[in-house]
């Protein structure tokens, strides 16, 4: 397995890919499988290009099978974090040190680009995530109560910190 940046060259993969975590796992991204379907491919090829937010995708045998977006905070106060996003693994190559691999590639691309700390949210009830990111080295520190609502029903979100 394989990780590099994402190009505006890798949008049609990526965009199957993210389709793919949102009819997989609705409730762990705020994004919906109707809006994602609905919107343009070049929302996704500009998306890739963006300096500030990098994406690693993650190749196995030359296919996409995982991603994770690291976005670098600009305010000069808070330059110094970073936050991991919509961090997704095809489920057939879980288990195998594939998120522990995203994981660190995305920690060590948050600290190319000065970030000190790095944050993630994660589905409170989504116990693999949790662990995979605890093994990581991040920490919960607070929990954000009905962070998103799905069909009627609200999904708490753990927050959590790893200090570089």
């Amino acid at each position: 397995m394989e990780i590099r940046k994402l190009t505006a060259e890798d949008a049609e993969r990526y965009f199957e890919l993210r389709l793919e975590a949102l009819r997989n796992d609705p409730e762990t991204f705020a994004s919906t499988l109707k809006d994602t379907e609905e919107s343009p491919i070049e929302k996704f090829r500009d998306r890739l290009e963006s300096p500030s937010s990098p994406t690693l995708g993650l190749f196995d045998n030359g296919r996409l099978i995982g991603n994770v977006t690291v976005r670098k905070e600009t305010i000069p106060k808070m330059a110094h974090r970073a936050t991991v996003l919509g961090m997704y693994v095809t489920p057939q190559k879980r288990g195998n040190g594939a998120g522990r691999m995203l994981v660190d590639a995305a920690c060590a691309l948050a600290a190319d680009m000065a970030a000190e700390q790095v944050y993630l949210a994660v589905v409170s009830t989504n116990e693999a995530a949790k662990n995979l990111y605890a093994r990581c080295g991040f920490r919960v520190f607070g929990i954000d109560r009905h962070a998103m609502k799905h069909d009627g029903r609200y999904i708490d979100e753990d927050l959590m910190v790893k200090f570089l």
